[in-house]
């Protein structure tokens, strides 16, 4: 094949710069390609929720105190960034070093990084904050002045204490009621040591109580205190109550007294009087707190040759307390977890169930309840089982047994661990006639002014889900003390990054600032250009962030001990270990912090105008690290598609 050759009209003359004859001036190349796309669009800094704050039932600010830790946003002066970060942090969920722990990290599922290549340690960081404030003795700083009003708590679980905690920043005389010895709820008498240790979670609710709340322990309101007694002394009232009453198994046989509620069992552990178990244990459930029961029961194990009274049935329903010396003389027990869906689709988080597996726990999945066996005496001997087929049709679980698949899985002791109920014992007044509390979006009692609630008497769910509710909750209960309408909370409810808020901090926020939002800022200086606040309404998508600026870097994982089923026996130390100081920063630096500047200089790099530019240093401070001169801007959108983040947004014109 013949190479083809340009031609050109004889005489012109050749020149790299291609201009024409007779032409005065000339123009670059670039500008040609520079100018070949634009719009009457220009860049706007749009701060947005990231995925994984949204994902978070408590709505910590996840990327604020990321972006601490990997010091991209300063401390102020004489502030240790591992302080500055967990007051960041704290600001929405006391409780850091308990949660790091135990927390099933939804957040981490919604994480951008995800699509990169591994989500962001965000419970690791999280645990290495909590330690840190712990080690060093950290507290919470007590508001200046007292509102005069008095607020009572009944409950203190971690709706009630996360409830608490925010109603004594603003001032508030708080009083907790709770029935137990020890605040705490689920997170004390619900979880096992193993997994909270008790020195950890006393050194974060001690901060609490440090800011003046007062416990009234051991007092039940509703019969040890008339509810029109409290309705007297106080000003409000919120409804941490729990649901640490336990569900019964729906077959015939469960009046046997082996056959008992997690929540039961798990509350003789954690007071110190179970210290075994019979030879098998069989627990129903699938949930986290049924690992839990089956874990702890594995750690138990049992005596050859118990009296009457050592049977465990004794202590959990709370008769008797087993001898400490009997414990010497233990051997493993045998432990069965039953499930009516199968491994993967179980609600318990997979490493949990990982665990338990190694710990020698025999998982029965896809596998319903439909008999307890019982001897002449009427004590469960077994537990009849059959193959299943679960699902849910909307709200509700559709269970579908075959027939023909029954088997007898042999039992000592029986748990039911399928859910959990509310005690409304002289709270009565409060039961929506579902077992549970009804309220509205600020978790006001519907029909009940000045009441408040959240938690598990809401819906049981998670410990970071209470505490969120007592944060949005006490919100609500300080518009009530003020005399205020309740407010209409934000489409996205967290704690989000606050511009002004840091430009107060840094000194270079002006006077004359508006309070209000307020577009279109090129002639002010108490924002950057066009920025504006979406957090409240929009959760930034990971396809608006520009993902290939981010490398592949693998995730500082977190070392657990796992244990195998003869070492688990008796083995009653923490597990989880947290990260080293390096880990965590190293960690928080894979944080993409979508939805908000990290000065990458990307936009300033690319742009071929120079229309983009830093800040002056001066004047600069996090989220107000780069602007646009309109004057330059040509609508080219290049910005846009280089911001790693998604900060930089094209708006105004068309």
């Amino acid at each position: 094949m013949s190479a083809t050759t340009e031609t050109r009209p004889t005489g012109e003359k050749l020149s790299f710069r291609r201009y024409r004859e007779g032409d005065r001036e000339w123009k670059r190349w670039s500008d040609y390609i520079f100018q070949a796309s634009h719009t009457h669009k220009c860049p706007t800094y749009q701060k947005s929720t990231p995925p994984c704050q949204a994902s978070c039932p408590s709505g910590e600010d996840i990327r604020g105190y990321l972006a601490i830790v990997r010091g991209t946003e300063k401390p102020p002066a004489g502030v240790p960034w591992q302080e500055y970060a967990w007051r960041r942090l704290t600001e929405a969920n006391p409780f850091p070093a308990v949660m790091g722990r135990v927390c099933p990290a939804p957040c981490e599922s919604g994480c951008t990084r995800n699509e990169v290549e591994d989500f962001v340690g965000i419970n690791s960081v999280e645990h290495f904050l909590g330690q840190y404030a712990i080690e060093k003795g950290l507290k919470f700083v007590k508001p200046g002045e007292s509102s005069g009003k008095k607020v009572a708590v009944i409950g203190g679980g971690p709706a009630g204490l996360s409830c608490a905690y925010q109603l004594a920043l603003k001032g508030h005389a708080v009083t907790i009621f709770d029935e137990h010895e020890a605040l705490g709820g689920m997170m004390r008498y619900g979880i096992p040591g193993f997994r909270t240790p008790r020195e950890v979670l006393d050194a974060e609710i001690q901060r609490i109580l440090d800011l003046g709340v007062t416990a009234r322990l051991g007092t039940r309101v509703g019969t040890d205190v008339a509810l029109d007694a409290i309705d007297a002394e106080f000003d409000a009232v919120f409804l941490g109550l729990g649901a640490q009453g336990g569900r019964a198994l729906p077959v015939p046989g469960t009046e046997a007294p082996n056959v008992v509620t997690a929540t039961a069992f798990l509350r003789a552990f954690n007071d110190g009087r179970l210290k075994h178990v019979g030879k098998r244990v069989v627990v129903v459930g699938g949930g986290d707190t049924s690992i839990d029961v089956a874990t702890v029961a594995r750690r138990l194990g049992h005596i050859g040759h118990p009296h009457a009274t050592d049977h465990p049935e004794m202590v959990i329903v709370g008769k008797a307390a087993q001898d400490v010396a009997d414990v010497s003389a233990r051997h493993g027990a045998e432990v069965t977890l039953t499930s009516v869906f199968s491994i993967g689709k179980m609600q318990a988080n997979r490493h949990e169930i990982e665990h338990a597996l190694a710990e020698g726990v025999a998982i029965r999945d896809g596998w319903a309840p439909v008999e307890v066996m019982r001897d002449a005496a009427g004590r469960a001997t077994g537990l009849k089982i059959a193959r299943c087929e679960a699902k849910f049709v909307g709200s509700k679980l559709e269970i579908k047994v075959e027939p023909g698949t029954e088997e007898i899985v042999p039992a000592d002791l029986i748990v039911s661990a399928i859910g959990q109920a509310v005690d409304f014992t002289g709270l009565e007044a409060f039961d929506s006639g579902k077992g549970l509390v009804a309220a509205d979006k600020n978790y006001q009692v519907v029909g009940k002014k000045g009441v408040f609630a959240g938690g598990d008497v809401l819906r049981p769910h998670l410990l970071t889900t209470a505490i969120g509710q007592g944060w949005i909750a006490a919100e609500g209960i300080d518009r009530h003390l003020a005399g205020e309408d309740p407010e209409r909370r934000p489409k996205i409810d967290v704690h989000a990054f606050d511009l002004m808020r840091k430009m107060v901090e840094r000194g270079v926020a002006p006077e004359d600032a508006p309070r209000e939002e307020v577009r279109g800022t090129s002639a002010a200086n108490f924002a950057i250009h066009n920025y504006e606040d979406r957090s409240g309404r929009y959760v930034i998508p990971h396809e608006a962030l520009f993902l290939g600026h981010f490398q592949h870097t693998p995730r500082n994982v977190r070392a657990v001990t796992t244990l195998s089923a003869e070492q688990a026996l008796g083995n009653f130390d923490e597990r989880l270990q947290r990260l080293a100081e390096k880990e965590a920063v190293a960690e928080a630096k894979r944080c993409m912090s979508c939805g908000l500047c990290f000065e990458c200089d990307n936009c300033v790099v690319y742009c071929p105008q120079t229309a983009v530019f830093r800040v002056k240093k001066a004047q600069a401070t996090t989220g107000r690290y780069v602007d646009t001169d309109y004057t330059k801007c040509i609508g080219c959108h290049i910005c846009r598609d280089v911001c790693p983040t998604g900060y930089i947004q094209m708006g105004l014109g068309e």
